[in-house]
C-alpha cells in the first residue's frame, strides 16, 4: 500500500521517472507473487500425480485436488484485462521441475503410507512422464 501512496506523490510532483521505476518494481512483485503460488499450486498437483503413478490408482480426492490446483493456476496465470498469460509453457514447465523433488518428498510421506522414502518413490515414477502430464493439465 505504501507503494501506492509514493506512487501517487511522484506523479504529484512530476516526477515521471521515478514513478515509471516504481510501476516496474511492482509489475516485478506482483509477477513474482503470482510464481510463488503457481509453484505452490504445481508441488500439490505434482503431489497428486506422483501418487497416482507410484500407487497405480486414484482417489476421488485426489481427482478433485488435481482438478482445484489446476484450475486455480489457470487462474492466477490468466491475464485478465489484455488477454493472454503471465507465463508461457517453458516457464511453467520450469516451475513443475523446480518443485518435483520437494513433490517427491512429499508424496513419499503419504504414498503407500509413508512406507517408502523420496528415492524409492522416484523409482516408481518416470519424473519426464509425470511433469509433461502435469503441464498438459494445465494447458488444457
Amino acid at each position: 500500500m505504501e507503494e501506492l501512496l509514493e506512487l501517487r506523490q511522484f506523479l504529484e510532483q512530476g516526477k515521471i521517472h521515478e514513478a515509471l521505476l516504481l510501476v516496474d518494481e511492482l509489475e516485478e512483485m506482483s509477477l513474482g507473487d503470482k510464481i510463488n503460488k503457481i509453484d505452490s499450486y504445481g508441488v500439490i498437483l505434482l503431489i497428486h500425480l506422483i501418487k497416482q503413478k507410484a500407487e497405480k490408482r486414484s482417489t476421488r480426492s485426489w481427482d478433485v485436488s488435481i482438478e482445484n490446483t489446476v484450475r486455480e493456476i489457470n487462474k492466477i496465470n490468466k491475464r485478465r484485462k489484455s488477454g493472454g498469460f503471465y507465463l508461457n509453457q517453458a516457464e511453467l514447465m520450469d516451475i513443475l521441475e523446480q518443485g518435483y523433488q520437494v513433490a517427491l518428498k512429499r508424496a513419499a510421506l503419504e504414498a503407500f503410507e509413508g512406507r517408502y522414502e523420496a528415492q524409492e518413490l522416484a523409482a516408481m515414477v518416470d519424473q519426464q512422464e509425470t511433469l509433461a502430464e502435469a503441464l498438459k493439465l494445465i494447458q488444457q
